[in-house]
């Protein structure tokens, strides 16, 4: 049998190793500052406490990483939250509530969308309590009113302050009624620690929003925001299509907020430590422990 000769323009032999010289970029390798369009290496931003270096430009930040920055030598006491029913109102949309439940839990780690943590900042007991945007937008369901009112629990047994890192897009719709529960119940714990003389103290972070704003987010003895946050109960794309006027520029930021007496302070997130044990060490009349002097060193004779 006569054998046919190859091809060589239209069956080339691809070569077996092609493979052996290409690179893989890691898809989060870099950041890319949502004010300016810099492209950062990610190490640098995580390392600054996600503020993007230059423009100063603060991003989202997990609810681990807030308790991590905030506690003495990154150090914590976790505070157990309890339970809940999952889907108390077995409901669905494009997608089962169960499922959206457990993507949620899967990307974040997280049982939900609140994080409390017991130690100290600047050598003063506290309780901090933090919401992670990234579990279903730190949205107030029944888990989430549990933890707040647990957090409170805490610092009333513990005798300190009661510290929380708002981030949150509202009331979770997924639990219809039995989220707007949790309003008049973290009220309550609010009024608990007031009745106490302990202090309350929120930090508004991007976003809070919709219910969260409406109730234990705007209830604090002080209100500090971190630079450039959203803070509203409606957005301000939908102030605009309802009322079809242009708002003001920085409407419903942190600094317009501050202009017009809503909040106290504007506080760059490296300040946040600092300014959050000095704020409690005034309220608690304590003063942070002196760390001791080393012994002074005998000379030879």
């Amino acid at each position: 049998m006569m054998v046919e000769p190859m091809n060589w323009i239209s069956e080339v032999v691809r070569p077996k190793i092609k493979t052996l010289f290409k690179r893989e970029t890691p898809e989060n390798l870099w950041v890319k500052c949502p004010d300016t369009g810099q492209m950062v290496f990610h190490k640098e931003v995580e390392g600054n406490h996600w503020v993007i270096p230059g423009s100063e430009h603060h991003l989202k930040m997990s609810a681990q990483a807030r308790l991590k920055m905030m506690f003495d030598e990154g150090t914590w006491i976790d505070v157990p939250l309890p339970e809940v029913a999952a889907d108390p109102l077995k409901f669905r949309d494009e997608k089962r509530y169960a499922d959206r439940l457990k993507d949620a839990r899967a990307k974040t780690g997280m049982p939900d969308a609140f994080k409390i943590g017991f130690g100290r900042v600047g050598g003063l007991p506290m309780t901090l309590a933090a919401q992670d945007f990234a579990f279903m937008a730190g949205s107030l369901g029944m888990a989430a009113g549990e933890a707040f009112v647990r957090g409170a629990e805490t610092a009333l047994d513990k005798r300190t302050p009661y510290i929380l890192f708002s981030a949150s897009g509202g009331a979770r719709m997924q639990e219809g009624i039995l989220s707007l529960m949790q309003m008049p119940r973290t009220t309550v714990a609010i009024r608990r620690l007031r009745a106490a003389k302990l202090p309350y103290i929120v930090v508004l972070t991007n976003p809070t929003t919709g219910g969260v704003t409406a109730s234990y987010a705007m209830l604090g003895d002080v209100h500090l925001a971190e630079p450039g946050a959203l803070i509203c109960f409606a957005g301000p794309r939908v102030i605009e299509q309802t009322i079809r006027e242009k708002l003001p520029d920085g409407f419903q930021r942190s600094e317009y907020l501050f202009a017009h007496g809503m909040i106290d302070q504007v506080v760059h997130r490296h300040a946040l430590k600092e300014t959050i044990a000095r704020l409690c060490g005034l309220l608690m009349k304590q003063d942070a422990p002196t760390p001791p002097r080393p012994a002074p060193v005998a000379e030879p004779a």
